[in-house]
């Protein structure tokens, strides 16, 4: 349980210092972005629905935290009882559940600072891609969405295209007589 609250823990601390741009393979060419004017009133809209569900990630994690501690103190109480294989690993299935949330909550409060920094810079809403402008319904879906409708199609056409092709080079074929 210690590992796993402190994995937690660097998780929180990275989502909240980390700075740096978003780094992945698919980001490899990118159009120059241009700063665009977002008036005063959208800005502290779009900035108010970022900090909010900041907030709101920040204290779902600080409370799984707490909960994932308070566990890990009560499972050495005296008068537990015995505990068998099963329990011992539906125990350990839970927690991976939970840790696996405390990450994709982590994971989701660097794309919200990443997309709070890109407001303040004044190229928040504007395609990593192409550098078009993400629709207003796309931005209020997904506030953190650094991609417009059509590149993200194209990146997970071809990220679905790279698996399949993946799976047919690893994957020994079934029959002798089919070719893999």
């Amino acid at each position: 349980m210690p590992v796993v609250l402190g994995l937690a823990l660097s998780l929180l601390i990275r989502s909240e210092h980390e700075g740096g741009p978003e780094r992945s393979v698919g980001f490899i060419m990118k159009k120059q972005h241009t700063k665009r004017a977002i008036p005063n009133e959208r800005y502290l809209e779009l900035k108010t629905i970022l900090e909010d569900r900041r907030r709101g990630l920040l204290a779902e994690v600080h409370h799984k935290m707490r909960d994932v501690r308070t566990e890990g103190a009560n499972s050495g109480s005296p008068g537990v009882g015995v505990v068998d294989a099963v329990e011992t690993s539906e125990v350990d299935i839970q927690e991976d559940i939970e840790f696996a949330l405390i990450q994709m909550k982590a994971e989701t409060l660097t794309r919200i600072n990443e997309a709070l920094r890109r407001l303040g810079e004044g190229t928040y809403g504007n395609c990593n891609e192409c550098g078009d402008e993400i629709s207003e319904q796309r931005l209020r879906a997904l506030p953190f969405a650094v991609r417009c409708k059509d590149c993200e199609e194209a990146r997970e056409a071809a990220a679905e295209r790279e698996r399949a092709l993946q799976q047919r080079r690893g994957a020994p074929a079934l029959f002798l007589d089919m070719p893999s």
